[in-house]
């Protein structure tokens, strides 16, 4: 099945620092339930897909997201910092 999100099973959102999203829903008649599936695709071209019951809840999962990478990065690096001061590199 191809939606405007993916072509083939493989994400259309490649301009970095772009998000897509598409709205479906699940369940049938008085159970319908609206769900998001929305794709972010970062300025160093990784991809962040998620679903969720609402677009800004996909937002915040993609801005807890970037701040975990963030940091995660800041760690790493830092870390190779020290190996590189220390003399172990």
């Amino acid at each position: 099945m191809a939606t405007k999100l993916t072509a083939n099973g493989v994400s259309t959102t490649t301009t970095p620092g772009t998000e897509q999203y598409e709205v479906f829903y699940t369940g049938y008649r008085s159970r319908r339930k609206k769900h998001y599936q929305y794709d972010y695709r970062h300025t160093d071209g990784e991809l962040f897909s998620c679903v969720a019951g609402s677009l800004k809840e996909c937002r915040q999962r993609r801005d807890e997201w970037l701040i975990y990478k963030y940091n995660h990065f800041r760690r790493h690096h830092q870390t190779r910092k020290n190996i590189k001061y220390h003399g172990y590199d």
